[in-house]
């Protein structure tokens, strides 16, 4: 495992930020922007990895039709079906 795969998602989220800031200023050379832009590419992959890991772990807790409390996962489709359910019956 390399040592950017071992970075904590907030470690990893900050390291970009001072990539895209880095590029951003446009002071570099084209070998320096380029090596920037491959590491900020690898981070966001980080990111979004991590995320999606965090986005599966979550549960919602809910009742069913009993009306006992259940959990389930969290599906952020879910989540805007049920919001678009509740407002047709506004």
């Amino acid at each position: 495992m390399t040592k950017k795969q071992e970075l904590k998602f907030e470690e990893a989220l900050a390291r970009l930020e001072e990539v895209v800031h880095r590029l951003e200023e446009g002071d570099l050379s084209l070998d320096e922007a380029l090596n920037l832009h491959e590491e900020g590419v690898a981070l966001s992959k980080i990111c979004s990895k991590k995320l999606d890991e965090a986005q599966r772990r979550i549960e919602i807790l809910t009742k069913d039709k009993e009306g006992q409390f259940i959990t389930k996962p969290f599906s952020p489709e879910e989540l805007l079906e049920d919001k678009d359910s509740e407002e047709d019956l506004n």
